[in-house]
């Protein structure tokens, strides 16, 4: 989905990233209970009462409630996509960490990293020096015409790449309700749950977790189409072809009485017939 190059001193590997994960989600969409047709969702204008086409539709941020300040397109474009030296296809390592030093709540998505044309040995010189090493990058890169941060890191005999919420994106511990974290707990309770947990404790094997709600609709759905439970949405009735003649007489109607005979306008202009 993207080729590029890891950029770190005065190295470039040629690189291509690949998305490492897909939703699975059962999706559904909204029928209309009589008829089974599939509803349509448009956008609308409550104050013109009006539908609106993409063509009339401008970006606004709400600064204050029902106060905005509208950003077009050609603003957006001149905004800095990616830092001077940096091109848009580069992956820029800033810095290289102790993978435990970084915490999981910064990841967002996930992709893979294989190396590009030409780039297979130093591609795997930067996997085997950041795994003896026990580290992990921090980078910077262009993804969908955004900037974004990121972590490089060793995953099976290749690289993945996280990209990174940034800190102002963490929310503090200090918006979650308040409780007594200083609670007092009994030895004999602490023995307790230590031996559930190493009565719990195993290696990760994650073919053992699945989806069960999604497995179990699945199912419903195979039975329903299996027993013929389907149904079909009605074709959508034509659009109603209207005839030129026939147009034509109706504007003539509209503007006169239809026998050719002429009326004034509000701007005291005759109209005729044709």
């Amino acid at each position: 989905m993207w080729k590029g190059a890891i950029s770190f001193g005065l190295v470039n590997i040629p690189v291509r990233l690949f998305a490492a994960t897909g939703k699975k989600d059962v999706k559904f969409r909204h029928l209309h209970e009589v008829c089974r047709t599939p509803i349509q969702y448009r956008k609308t204008c409550p104050h013109c009462e009006q539908e609106v086409t993409s063509e009339e539709i401008v970006k606004g941020y709400e600064y204050e409630r029902g106060r905005f300040v509208v950003i077009n397109e050609r603003e957006l474009e001149q905004l800095p996509a990616h830092i001077p030296g940096e091109t848009e296809r580069s992956i820029a390592i800033l810095d290289f960490i102790r993978q435990e030093e970084l915490d999981p709540i910064y990841y967002d998505r996930s992709y893979y990293l294989g190396p590009g044309e030409t780039g297979e040995k130093a591609f795997r010189l930067l996997y085997r020096a950041m795994a003896e090493e026990g580290m992990v990058a921090i980078a910077r890169l262009v993804l969908r015409s955004r900037q974004a941060l990121a972590v490089i890191r060793c995953y099976g005999e290749t690289l993945a790449l996280e990209t990174m919420f940034y800190p102002d994106e963490i929310r503090s511990l200090k918006e979650m309700p308040s409780w007594n974290s200083q609670i007092e707990i009994g030895e004999k309770e602490i023995k307790m749950a230590r031996e559930l947990v190493g009565q719990l404790t195993t290696t990760f094997d994650p073919s053992k977790y699945n989806n069960r709600y999604r497995r179990a609709l699945l199912e419903i759905i195979e039975a329903k189409i299996a027993g013929k439970e389907v149904v079909e949405a009605p074709a959508a009735p034509r659009a109603e072809v209207v005839d030129l003649v026939d147009a034509l007489k109706a504007s003539l109607a509209a503007t006169g009485d239809g026998e050719g005979k002429t009326r004034k306008t509000g701007e005291g202009k005759k109209v005729g017939s044709i």
